[in-house]
């Protein structure tokens, strides 16, 4: 994310005019650190132009991006460095790009020919880069293309790395760095852009961490943080003092240290408490699931067995009601069908006849029902003992009754002949 910050940045601040660069990049209130004392390495191969190193400003405060020598993007072009700059109410950050002339810097003294003012580090000669060796770490056997020439600071020598503000440096661009700023320029390098996307992300190059002295100051070439061709800073540029924010924030920090290595038993106690509290809970979801467990397959097993019982239970009662209606049936029809019989086999036993008294006019009068006329009836038969009750049979279907019909009366015997009437007086 930084890093698409800075190459934005970059790309608005090259097509504006020296005057508004302030008012562009990162703004924040608080200064950036001196910049530390160390020494360059030595050029890694011909045709590696040196970046001074500087202070950027990320997340956690400020971090030192080390100086580094870099491959330019193509032959004849120098490297101007970037800047803080006071806008009258935050810093900003001016970012450093290539061009055919070095641009303003804000007056800053980087070192290694970047002394406020133009480059005296070397120059550009038939596409070949030519090295001032007494600013520039060349080995002189491998290296053949170089020269010597004394730099002369025209500033004020210090390690301030603003422009501007309280404390910052008073510089303001010459007419030829106007022009400079004004042409074409090239942005940053890949390796560039990579070399401080990895600073970033160190957290010992923190000025909060390194108290403005990183342990890398400057590397032989970008992104590598070890190695031989490392060099830490010497010194810091000035005493480090921590803006007041990150005061507060590192003694609230100290003391939260400071508190837990005073009370380990505190913390342990806590700590058991916490495994505790998790182990109850843990034993109490456990014993809840059983018991839902088990009711759950009480109630499944209470379910079946009603559901047997209900499957078995009505043939049962289908199958004894029947029965009984059978043999209640039976035991009723049994004795009513008795009487009957008993009352069928008792013969009628005839009123002995009238005298015959009245003319025979009377009886040719026919009576309302017919009568049989009364003959001399046979001896009445003996009447028989009852049948003994036979026990009635179960599950045995009734027959039919047999209904009890009136029985006619004992046709007589043969009629006598009539007695001879005797003749009227």
């Amino acid at each position: 994310m930084r890093t698409s910050r800075f190459l934005l940045l970059a790309v608005l601040m090259l097509a504006l005019p020296a005057s508004l660069l302030a008012q562009f990049g990162v703004s924040i209130t608080i200064a950036p650190p001196a910049l530390p004392v160390y020494t360059q390495p030595m050029v890694p191969a011909d045709g590696y132009l040196w970046t001074p190193g500087y202070w950027a400003n990320g997340d956690e405060g400020y971090f030192w991006v080390p100086g580094t020598w870099v491959m330019p993007p193509e032959a004849g072009l120098l490297w101007t460095p970037g800047y803080w700059g006071w806008g009258g109410n935050a810093f900003a950050w001016n970012g450093g790009y290539w061009g055919a002339q070095v641009g303003f810097y804000g007056g800053v003294n980087y070192g290694f020919g970047y002394g406020g003012v133009g480059y005296g580090g070397g120059y550009w000669d038939k596409g070949s880069f030519n090295y001032n060796t007494t600013v520039n770490n060349v080995n002189v056997t491998d290296i053949h293309n170089v020269y010597s020439k004394t730099v002369i600071n025209e500033t004020t020598v210090n390690h301030v790395s603003y422009n501007g503000g309280t404390g910052g440096i008073a510089a303001r661009p010459t007419a030829a760095e106007e022009t400079a700023t004004n042409q074409p320029h090239t942005p940053p390098t890949p390796m560039q852009n990579q070399h401080v996307q990895a600073a970033s992300t160190n957290h010992a190059l923190l000025a909060s961490v390194n108290q403005g002295r990183p342990a890398v100051a400057a590397t032989a070439k970008p992104g590598e943080f070890s190695g031989q061709g490392v060099v830490a800073a010497k010194a810091a540029g000035a005493p480090y003092k921590a803006p007041a924010a990150q005061t507060k924030a590192a003694a609230s920090k100290a003391a939260q240290s400071k508190a837990t290595e005073n009370n380990p038993a505190e913390n342990k106690a806590a700590e058991n408490k916490a495994a505790e509290s998790r182990t109850t809970e843990n034993k109490a979801a456990a014993s809840k699931a059983e018991e839902n467990k088990a009711t759950e397959n009480k109630a499944s097993k209470d379910k079946a067995d009603s559901a047997r019982t209900t499957e078995s239970k009505p043939p049962a009662s289908k199958a004894a009601a029947p029965r009984a209606a059978e043999n209640t049936a039976a035991a009723n029809k049994a004795p009513a069908t008795r009487p009957n019989e008993n009352k069928v086999a008792k013969p009628k036993v005839a009123s002995p006849p009238a005298e015959s008294s009245k003319p025979t006019a009377d009886r040719a009068q026919p009576p309302s029902h017919p009568v049989t006329t009364a003959h001399a009836q046979p001896a009445p038969r003996p009447k028989a003992a009852p049948r003994p009750e036979a026990a009635p049979r179960e599950q045995t279907p009734p027959h039919a009754a047999t209904t009890a019909r009136a029985q006619p009366a004992p046709r007589p015997a043969k009629e006598a002949p009539k007695p001879e009437e005797k003749p009227r007086q």
